[in-house]
């Protein structure tokens, strides 16, 4: 009762003190615009302490409606565009102005509703849409109410006109899109605790968002029988609502025509046709692209969910592309990889080779150090043990016997490192696995993708040389089939026959036909000579060509015969194959005229994460080699001592991809057992050796490579090259040897020390690889 009655009391003085606050010393009431002052007079002697009250009243409180027709006038505060996109307008003539939810907004002619609907910042539910595919307009999910119109529109393929007043938040829109996904699961099977795409579902979320809570279908639910489209794609057909995503992808992207609809009415599905697999590259990217759980990934099947993995952006090292990934991990384990979006690199999409490669990361690691006994077998042994007897060694050979190799997969921290060490030492002999014997590293623009990923979209006619880019570089190729369909690009082609999914003209197979090109006598020269934005691709195979010096003569002839280079367009590309290419071309590590001679009298070979066959089998018997990796590959058999490295998914590095933008990995999961950093194995043998290196963290490491490529530090920029025409080009000399060009790549899911690891590449290789 106590605390009943000292309740009511504090509520009472509550309510005095906001009814009657203290006085304001010197205080002034001043009457607001537009009202009307009523003071109190005449008030009792007992309240003469208290302060005036004054009432105001507003003209628009006298007239309520009015004030309402005020507000609903209003115009609302201009909304953020989903996803942060920019709107960019060629001319002012292009831009037509639409008003949505009453919000009026500007987008260029051309825009659908459903665009004009994200640039003022509303999202549309939609399944079938998807930005860089063509419009199916099948799912009916994104139907939005428009002013004149009697029923509602699909959003999607609806053109936005001039004037056009667009409502996404009406009733009849609610209701229309209840319905769609009334519909849309009266045959979906209740999978969602089983199903893979649990948790990162469109359907899911969708149907939680715009669903009803309940379904009127009592009926028996259909089902499909799943397809087999290989090792690498999980269907589950039952799921599948038939947007459509994937058979667009297959055929516009992906360039292959394995999938399709077949059937009509509640009989429709999607198939392979004739029960084939799907042989594309980019395969793998239909499961990021379906909305539901219909095609998910076959080796990531039951594994984890998708809220128990930390993700960790990173780049990926298959090929010299630098594809953007984001790696997802539980533990110390690597999960699956997906790509992360960069329009001017990969766009969203990835090659099968960079997303199911991860279980290589995790087969035939190397652990510990190890040092080869006098029976031949390795042992495990400490680092100080390793470390004192490889820097013995360093002591007993000569400088020049001493040669360096950096492998595919070197960063560019432990290139810059490993020279820095070779050259205290005294030897110059030090360079990068697939530069071939003399590359030409004089001026970037020599061995860079000068035209950009992303700027050869725009190029009308394309000569390839001894390159095939499917194989070498799928991200490239989607680009190139890119400016076929949207351009129609004429292609050339001239190297072994080969497996192109777009229209290309076979003009020849060795340098005999890059002659007559250079010379101006063959019929490929007016189709150069005619576009507006010729380019040409080298492949870098060509790096291992005993006439390599008369083929990169006759390919800057046809660079300025051909007029590939102008003031705002560079067409003259070498496309490069491996991640440690372009920045160990950067960093100065380049063989010297007489290295191959000095491999094979080397008494120490220092392999950093080198693996290549051609030259294990040039190193002499007698040599002490010492194989810094993270894989037990090739080398590993050669090697007399071994340190055990980090994978890229474990450390900080940096890397250049083809068209010369510098990027950075980053740590997904700690390192296996006792590896090491590999700049900070060499910063160690050094002071074992007696030859300090004068830096002892990564910042002063990059301090380093400041002085020597700044361009390495600009991470995500593309540093340009400069060209210069003329003199500094080769002499053009028609000593060109008269064997073909032959494939860079033999096996597209088998390239370097961590698909080699890999069981699902393996398994890639040769289900896939025996169908085509």
């Amino acid at each position: 009762m106590g605390l009943g009655l000292r309740a009511i009391q504090r509520s009472k003085t509550l309510f005095s003190s906001r009814l009657f606050p203290p006085p304001f010393s010197n205080s002034r009431v001043s009457p607001l615009p537009n009202s009307r002052v009523f003071s109190l007079e005449n008030v009792q002697s007992a309240s003469i302490n208290a302060p005036l009250r004054c009432f105001h009243s507003r003209a628009s409180l006298q007239n309520p409606e009015a004030s309402a027709a005020a507000v609903s006038e209003e115009i609302p505060r201009p909304r953020t565009p989903v996803g942060g996109a920019r709107v960019e307008f060629t001319s002012p003539e292009d831009a037509i102005e639409v008003t949505v939810d009453g919000f009026q907004v500007k987008i260029p002619k051309g825009f659908t509703v459903l665009q004009a609907c994200e640039v003022a910042g509303v999202d549309i539910p939609r399944f079938c849409y998807h930005s860089r595919l063509s419009i199916a307009g099948n799912c009916r999910m994104c139907l939005v109410e428009v002013e004149k119109s009697p029923k509602p529109v699909a959003s999607c393929a609806m053109p936005a006109l001039p004037g056009m007043k667009i409502k996404t938040n009406t009733p009849v829109a609610k209701k229309a899109r209840e319905g769609v996904m009334e519909f849309l699961l009266m045959n979906h099977p209740l999978d969602c605790p089983i199903c893979d795409q649990g948790g990162e579902c469109d359907l899911q979320d969708q149907s939680m968002a715009f669903g009803s809570d309940r379904g009127r279908f009592i009926d028996t639910k259909r089902s499909v029988v799943d397809k087999n489209l290989g090792p690498l794609v999980k269907t589950v057909m039952t799921r599948c609502i038939q947007c459509t995503r994937c058979v667009r992808f297959a055929s516009e992207v992906a360039g292959v025509q394995d999938l399709g609809m077949l059937g009509r009415g509640s009989g429709e599905e999607i198939g392979t046709y004739v029960e084939n697999l799907m042989t594309s590259e980019l395969s793998g990217n239909v499961i990021d692209i379906c909305p539901v759980g219909a095609l998910t990934s076959k080796p990531f099947a039951f594994k984890a969910r998708n809220w128990e993995m930390k993700g960790t952006e990173s780049i990926d090292v298959t090929d010299a592309v630098g594809s953007n990934i984001r790696i997802d991990s539980r533990g110390p384990e690597v999960m699956r990889i997906l790509p992360r979006l960069n329009e001017d690199v990969n766009e969203e999409w990835i090659s099968d080779k960079t997303r199911f490669c991860y279980d290589g990361l995790k087969r035939q690691r190397l652990n510990d150090p190890m040092i080869r006994g006098p029976d031949g077998r390795f042992k495990p042994v400490t680092w100080r043990d390793t470390l004192a007897i490889v820097a013995e060694v360093i002591h007993q050979v000569n400088p020049e016997e001493i040669v360096g190799i950096a492998g595919l997969l070197s960063d560019a921290e432990s290139m810059m490192a490993m020279k820095d060490l070779l050259n205290k030492l005294g030897s110059d002999n030090i360079w990068c696995e697939g530069d071939g014997l003399h590359p030409q590293a004089d001026l970037r623009s020599g061995y860079l993708l000068n035209t950009s990923i992303a700027g050869l979209e725009k190029a009308d006619a394309i000569l390839l040389v001894g390159t095939q880019p499917r194989f070498e570089a799928p991200m490239v190729n989607a680009r190139i089939r890119k400016a076929v369909r949207s351009s129609q690009a004429k292609v050339g082609y001239i190297g072994p026959p080969t497996d192109f999914n777009y229209d290309i003209n076979h003009l020849g197979t060795g340098p005999s036909t890059l002659l007559r090109i250079a010379e101006g006598r063959h019929p490929f020269c007016g189709t150069l000579l005619s576009a507006k934005r010729p380019a040409l691709i080298a492949g870098a195979g060509l790096f291992d060509r005993n006439d390599q010096n008369a083929l990169l003569s006759a390919l800057h002839t046809i660079r300025d015969l051909g007029r590939l280079v102008k003031p705002e367009w560079n067409g003259f590309n070498l496309l490069l194959l491996n991640a440690a290419q372009a920045a160990g071309l950067d960093l100065g590590l380049i063989p010297r005229p007489n290295s191959i001679h000095n491999l094979s009298s080397a008494k120490l070979v220092y392999l950093l994460g080198a693996d290549d066959s051609k030259l294990l089998d040039k190193i002499p018997n007698d040599a002490f080699v010492v194989y810094q990796g993270h894989h037990g590959d090739k080398s590993v058999y050669r090697a007399n001592v071994i340190f055990p490295s980090a994978a890229f998914s474990e450390k900080e590095g940096t890397y250049e991809n083809t068209e010369g933008r510098a990027q950075r990995t980053a740590p997904a999961v700690p390192t296996v057992g006792d590896a090491r950093d590999d700049w900070k194995i060499l910063r160690a043998l050094s002071e074992v050796a007696g030859v300090r290196l004068p830096y002892d963290s990564a910042l002063a490491l990059r301090a380093r490579i400041r002085g020597v490529a700044p361009g390495l530090l600009r991470v995500d920029e593309r540093e340009e090259a400069s060209v210069i025409s003329g003199a500094f080009s080769p002499d053009f000399c028609r000593k060109l040897g008269s064997e073909d060009f032959g494939k860079a790549v033999e096996n597209f899911y088998m390239t370097d020390s961590i698909t080699r690891a890999s069981k699902i590449m393996a398994q890639c290789s040769s289900t896939l690889l025996k169908q085509k």
